[in-house]
């Protein structure tokens, strides 16, 4: 390494975060910021990709990045293979974790909670608008499962091509959506001299309180 890991650091000066800018209740709050970032140019396109955070049967944590692609007032909604890894660990333990991270605004904001199966027509639903590509692919990758290379999940694609090659396909009954219905949701602002601001919500007994964290 050129470099050495101690020493990369970056001091974060742009904005700050005080109580007076922050509504009681935080999906307001998210919403302001996803905007930010949807609209700051240096952002990456995906200002919805996250880090998803589940735990297996034998309690051993699991990253990956995923994107978000639904938010209401019950939840974060993501869609994947039900038989994936990720789905069956949900199974197993139906509480994740995700983390969304816009670097050129400096700003981080963590959310936690139980996760949920969406209904089959929420899930059809966006299976319908997602590009025809996409659609044979979740018939086509048995995802998480050990392959032998490339080839093989080439020629699984071109056998699920001439399955539909006449129709449509429909949504498969191992793909949909999940619903994570948030406990936790904390906003970091980075601030100079790792003084960041953090502001958490937690829902108690149906409402939401607000409290500062130290940096």
């Amino acid at each position: 390494m050129t470099q050495s890991l101690a020493d990369m650091r970056r001091d974060y000066t742009r904005d700050g975060l005080a109580e007076a800018q922050a509504p009681g209740e935080p999906f307001a709050l998210f919403h302001q910021w996803f905007a930010d970032a949807v609209n700051t140019e240096q952002l990456p396109v995906e200002a919805n990709a996250m880090t998803l955070a589940t735990v297996d049967a034998d309690g051993r944590p699991h990253c990956r990045v995923l994107l978000l692609k639904a938010l209401d007032a019950h939840g974060f909604t993501f869609f994947t293979n039900y038989e994936s890894a990720k789905g069956q660990h949900l199974a197993a333990n139906p509480f994740a974790a995700m983390t969304f991270f816009w670097p050129a605004l400096e700003r981080q904001v963590r959310i936690e909670g139980r996760v949920e199966k969406v209904s089959a027509k929420e899930s059809d639903d966006y299976y319908q608008v997602r590009p025809l590509g996409s659609r044979l692919g979740a018939w086509a990758s048995p995802q998480s499962r050990v392959i032998a290379d490339r080839t093989e999940l080439e020629d699984m694609v071109k056998a699920t091509q001439a399955r539909f090659s006449d129709t449509q396909p429909h949504c498969p009954e191992h793909w949909g959506g999940y619903r994570l219905l948030p406990e936790r949701i904390e906003f970091w602002q980075g601030r100079a001299s790792r003084l960041h601001d953090r502001l958490n919500y937690r829902l108690v007994d149906g409402q939401w309180v607000r409290e500062r964290l130290a940096p």
